[in-house]
């Protein structure tokens, strides 16, 4: 009891502040309609989240996240500049008794602006450097439409690049990915059985159709197989090129100077990396150290998969930690949630509950 009373007082002294920044205090049911949640998340949240079956409304979800409501919200309202902030409890499963607390309040603040997105990326960090300035806490930013802009300027097939973009948020699936497609790993067994069964001429017998695929895609999903086993690798410069950008990590300005000298080879990264230089214009104007900020090209790639752009987070001391605050940008998401309606947007939430831990900001 002791600890939710800690972490509401430090939720109202934030959601105080967000307030004072023009912020409308918003609220989100509980209990969350779980089908466009669940293809919105990713895999991550959709593996924790507490999903039940209501009589009448179908399946529903406990939220695990306000973005996703509120953005709902915001678009069917009009998709209009505007600030929103938020308090209130979200849930997650947990694998371990020991891990994080499967129920937690959580603080959050959305800007949607359509004029200058840089600085609302700006405004949204920096004030939360300043909110979190007496915990002390280490930074990390990095930038998604980065990784994204240099996965669809590689020279191979599209399907390629289809299957690494939709693994950017899955590390370990995408580094198999890049290996295979660049020439690095054998195919899997089972693939190259079948394409040795569809270069005879053959067709796997499948038996009854079953499932969610008609005939038709199960073809076209064939046909894409072979294309890719007749396609030559994606180069071994183009993989090295990929690779040196995934394990970027550095102060903002060199990562910056890295960045520049690498969009000579990979011209489909300049414009993302145009933004991060004026954003960094932005968050020096805004009082942030940017020399002393940290910049992982590979930050973001394992949180919530509907960022596309600028992406923080601000960390304790403890490894074991979860990080205090973070967030990021995410405007594909407003054009999926918005029925033909987008705007740029960007937000990020604090868990109180650390922060009441870490030492409270009174």
């Amino acid at each position: 009891m002791a600890e939710k009373a800690a972490a509401r007082a430090e939720a109202a002294r934030l959601v105080a502040a967000f307030r004072a920044a023009g912020a409308v205090e918003v609220e989100a049911d509980i209990l969350q309609p779980a089908e466009v949640l669940l293809d919105l998340y990713g895999e991550d949240i959709r593996a924790r989240a507490y999903v039940t079956a209501d009589p009448l409304r179908g399946e529903m979800m406990l939220r695990p996240d306000f973005t996703v409501p509120v953005v709902q919200m915001h678009m069917a309202e009009g998709a209009e500049p505007a600030r929103y902030c938020y308090s209130g409890e979200v849930f997650r499963k947990q694998e371990h008794p020991t891990a994080r607390r499967a129920e937690y309040v959580q603080v959050g603040y959305e800007v949607f602006e359509r004029d200058n997105p840089v600085a609302a990326d700006a405004e949204v960090f920096a004030l939360f450097a300043r909110l979190l300035a007496p915990l002390g806490l280490r930074a990390a930013t990095g930038d998604i439409a980065i990784l994204t802009a240099a996965v669809r300027g590689l020279k191979t097939l599209e399907t390629r690049k289809a299957a690494l973009l939709r693994h950017i948020w899955r590390p370990r699936r995408f580094t198999e990915l890049l290996e295979r497609f660049g020439g690095q790993a054998p195919v899997p067994p089972s693939r190259a059985a079948l394409l040795a069964m569809l270069a005879a001429g053959d067709r796997p017998e499948t038996g009854p159709h079953l499932g969610l695929r008609s005939e038709a895609e199960i073809s076209t999903r064939l046909a894409a197989l072979v294309e890719d086993a007749k396609a030559p690798p994606i180069s071994a410069e183009e993989v090295g090129r990929l690779e040196d950008l995934l394990n970027l990590e550095a102060p903002s300005p060199a990562a910056l100077a890295h960045l520049r000298d690498l969009a000579r080879d990979l011209p489909a990264i300049a414009p993302a990396v145009d933004r991060m230089e004026a954003r960094l214009d932005a968050l020096a104007r805004a009082g942030i150290d940017v020399g002393k900020l940290a910049f992982e090209a590979s930050h973001g790639r394992t949180t919530l998969e509907y960022y596309d752009g600028f992406v923080f987070s601000f960390h304790a001391a403890d490894p074991e930690l979860p990080p205090v605050a973070s967030g990021g940008r995410y405007d594909a998401l407003t054009e999926v949630l918005g029925q033909g309606r987008s705007i740029p947007a960007v937000g990020g939430i604090i868990r109180p509950g650390l922060v009441a831990d870490l030492g409270g900001l009174a």
